[in-house]
Order: C-alpha cells, then structure tokens, then sequence
C-alpha cells in the first residue's frame, strides 16, 4: 500500500476534499457493486496490499491499462497512477448514493473497506513523511499535527468507527515508515537487494498485511529476526529499518503518537562489552550487587518497552552462559538483574546479527542450537557487495551516489564522475572484500588522495604474503601486531575463528578481536 515518494499526492488530495464537502449522496437505489467495479476493487486491492517491494508487473499492468515499467525499486512507486481510475469509480459510486461501508453488504462490504483504506492512505501518506522527517532531522519543536483530526474524519466518512479509526492511523504511520527506511537506507536495484527489501517488508507485516492486521498486530515481539552477512554489508541499516517500523499507537487523546521513532529501536554490540560487564548491561544491576555498583542501573531489556525493537550485533561472539540467560528470555520473555531475585517481563522484540556463517552456527562450536533456533523466527541474508554487482554492475554508481548523498549533500554530483572513473581503475572482478563499508571509505580516500588503492588485494602474492613475515623476521612487530598477524593467516587457510582457536589454544572472542584488528 505504501505509495513511493516520487509521486506527490497534491492533485488527488484536492479532488478527495472537493468530493467530501459538496456531494450529498442520494438514498442508495442498490447495495452492490456491478461485476466490472468488483474486478477492479479485487485487482487493486490485492496488488496495493501486498509487498511494494515485490514485482506483480501482470497485475499492475492490467490496472494501469499499459505496460508496467521494470526498473522501479518498489511497484509502490506507480500507485498513484492508479488513482485517476479509481477516482472514476468511487464518482460513480457517490452518484448512486454508495459512499459509505454501510452502504454496501457481504462480501461488497469487505472489498470496499480495503478501497477506502487505500484511499485514505493515498490522500495522507505525504502528511505522514512529513512528521517522519521532522524527527529524522533531530527537530527540537514537536512536529505539526493540524491534520490529524482532517485524517480522522476522513476515516469515519468512510464509515469506520472512532477506535476503528485511530487504529487504521496508527497502520498507516507504520507503513510509511517501514517503506520510508526500507527504500531509502537500501540502495540498489540489483536481484539480491530487491529480495532483502522483500524480506525487510516480510519481517514487519508477514506476507499477507491483511493477516497481520486482523491478527498479528501488536503481537510480532515474539517474532525474532536473525541477520546473517559479512562484515559491512548493512546489518545495522537493515536491523533499524525493522526496529524503527514497529507498531506505534496514538495516545490516548488520539492528537499524537505514543512514540518517537528514535525510541523505537535500541542497538548494541555485544562484541564491545566486557564479559564481566555483558550481563548489566543487558539486564541491569542492583546497588551492591558488585563491587562498583554504586546505584540500580537500567539494562537494555529494562529500557525497551512492547513498541521497541533491541537490536543484539554480534550475537555469535556471545560466551555459552549468557546465551544461556538470553535463551531463558527469549522462551519466558522474563529476566532478571543481576543481585536481584525479581523477574521483570521483557516486553519487545529481538533482531540479531552475526558475521558467522549459518553453517558455522549449526556446528555447535560456540553456539548453542536451542538458541539458534530461538533467535531464527526469521533468518534474512544480507548480499556481500560483489554478490550485488555480479548481478547488476551499475549498482557501484547507485551505491557510490547515495553514500556520497549522505556526506556532502546535493553537491555530490560534481565528485561522482571523477570518483567513477578512479574506482574504474581496479580489477573488473574486485572482490570487495570490506563490501559497502570499503567501498565507502574507498570514497572518502579518493576525495582526499585522488585514487584508491585496496590495502591488501586477497589473492595477490604480492600483498598477501612478506610484509607482515618480513617485518616479523626483523623484529619490528609488537606481541599484538605478530599474535594478530599469525591469526589472520590461520582464518584465511581454516576459514573459522573456532578452527583459530583450537590451534591457538585462545578463546574465540580473543581471536576475533586479533583477526579484525590485523585486518
């Protein structure tokens, strides 16, 4: 349903009111739609509700009366050039007196509800950027909500009752904002990067939004997400954009939203606590419970409510006691402080990520698989970057504009060419092994030195092998440098950090923190 931000709704907003205040609707002579209106209500319908991301080009095609376009990020996008003919047809059913759910019966009465939320929906969605913006931006100043009570009314001229009605608002807010941060913070048109659109999408509404609202709404806590990719292929983007579109009701005076969207979502990484701390900050401490524990302190289980998400990085490093503890709250949805003897309820929902392979957590070497499969509700795959471009080599370009985008602004363009044509210069099967992360520090390395040059090209003999001997043999690497060094050549031949520690005899997690700090 989510319409794309390419296309305005001002004009059909315009005709929307214009109907609204001066059509008086005579007593309805029938109470059913003619064959014809119930096919194209069934169409739209059935296309407009289901994934945007998805590519249902028969269907829309059909609607559209011409040949849908095959480039679009999200079919969403071309929504609003459906409005034209279902505005037609809703005329036509005002001019009958059929404005109204309770105009219509049966299964008429059920197509028609849905018709009515989409155009609702249409005729608002740019109101609802607007407030996603104004706290994107960090404003200090509460954002302008004049229009609610205009969106309210709308809903109960269509027939929807006041709770009824407050309820379909507080949907629409949450799918603008999940497509807002699924469209926007994914860059790509690659087959890989629509697929994990796909997935996002799936993540927060299931595959059918009508089961969802019907059932599942306020109750995906217990759907747990489980990111699995490489070191800086965007699992923080794609972690925030299902954090940042969970349920957020408005108050009880139905002027607001109960929430802010940076309240929704918390994130960790739990690679950077220390282990004798790991268990405080998770589920907090009391005053005495330790030495240094000076006053009760919350935990991030405490601070997340039932409309937030806790996003947990590196959730593979994890030591087998706490993830013993986490596996209790993920099957109680209960915890308890450390020194305390009083569970609390753990009201929200987890999204994970881990750079370890499915198949490394499947062995058992570190992880339990209770806890695997505890945490997998969901298990969505990020694409590596050269996953991405081996399927569609312009998305470098697309890449390189959105992150250029976001650090010097409007003026990118002036940069992008001369960027390109430096980046041109690496080997057509670059593998980027430090995928958009590299690939963005890659950018800011051209801008300053005027090319890129990888620091180290895996398969090149070259950089692979003597700088790091050489300087071993002449004694000028510290206990750090040659410790980290000697790991990182164990991972590239054994290919997991259990197998580097076995051979080490150190624990995982001190591997790792060697292995990426020589990287």
């Amino acid at each position: 349903m989510p319409l794309g931000r390419q296309e305005a709704p001002e004009r059909h907003a315009t005709h929307f009111r214009r109907h609204r205040r001066h059509r008086t609707p005579a007593m309805p002579s029938t109470r059913q739609l003619t064959p014809e209106e119930r096919d194209f209500f069934a169409l739209l319908t059935e296309t407009v509700f289901a994934n945007p991301f998805g590519t249902d080009r028969d269907r829309l095609t059909r609607l559209l009366g011409r040949e849908a376009p095959l480039d679009t990020v999200s079919q969403a996008i071309l929504y609003d050039r459906l409005m034209p003919a279902l505005e037609r047809r809703l005329d036509r059913l005002r001019d009958r007196g059929l404005s109204h759910l309770d105009h219509f019966i049966g299964e008429d009465r059920m197509l028609m509800r849905q018709v009515f939320l989409f155009h609702g929906y249409q005729h608002h969605y740019a109101l609802f950027d607007g407030l996603i913006a104004h706290q994107r931006l960090g404003h200090g100043t509460a954002p302008d909500l004049g229009w609610m009570p205009t969106l309210l009314n709308a809903l109960l001229g269509y027939g929807f009752d006041p709770k009824e009605s407050r309820r379909w608002i507080a949907l629409y807010y949450q799918l603008r904002r999940a497509y807002y941060f699924i469209e926007r913070a994914l860059v790509g048109r690659s087959e890989p990067m629509r697929a994990l659109r796909r997935s996002l999408w799936n993540s927060v509404f299931t595959t059918d939004l009508n089961n969802y609202t019907l059932l599942l709404w306020e109750r995906m806590q217990d759907f747990s997400t489980l990111l699995l990719g490489e070191t800086g292929t965007g699992k923080g983007s794609a972690a925030a954009a299902i954090g940042r579109s969970g349920v957020i009701p408005l108050d009880a005076q139905g002027q607001g939203f109960a929430r802010g969207i940076e309240q929704t979502f918390t994130a960790t990484n739990l690679s950077e606590l220390s282990e004798g701390l790991i268990e405080s900050e998770l589920f907090g401490h009391r005053k005495g419970a330790f030495t240094g524990a000076v006053d009760n302190h919350e935990g991030l289980f405490s601070r997340c409510d039932s409309y937030g998400t806790l996003f947990l990085d590196e959730i593979g490093d994890l030591a087998l006691p706490v993830q013993t503890k986490l596996l209790r709250v993920l099957q109680e949805r209960t915890f308890t402080p450390v020194g305390s003897h009083k569970p609390l309820r753990f009201e929200g929902r987890i999204v994970a990520a881990t750079n370890r392979s499915l198949e490394d957590l499947l062995s058992g070497a570190g992880f339990r698989r209770d806890f695997f499969y505890r945490l997998s509700g969901n298990i969505i795959r990020m694409p590596t970057l050269r996953e991405r471009l081996a399927d569609n080599p312009g998305e470098l370009e697309d890449l390189v504009g959105a992150l250029l985008g976001r650090m010097i602004g409007d003026s990118a363009d002036v940069l992008q060419a001369r960027i390109m044509e430096s980046l041109s210069e690496l080997p057509a099967d670059y593998p980027w092994p430090g995928n958009v992360r590299e690939l963005e520090q890659a950018l800011r390395r051209v801008i300053l030195n005027g090319r890129y040059v990888p620091d180290a090209l895996p398969g090149d003999p070259a950089s692979e092998i003597d700088a790091w001997l050489a300087a071993a043999e002449v004694g000028s690497l510290d206990a750090g440098e040659l410790l980290g060094g000697y790991c990182r050549r164990l991972y590239d031949r054994l290919g997991t950090y259990e197998a580097v520690a076995r051979v080490t005899g150190l624990d995982r997690r001190t591997v790792k923190r060697h292995i990426d700090g020589s990287a």
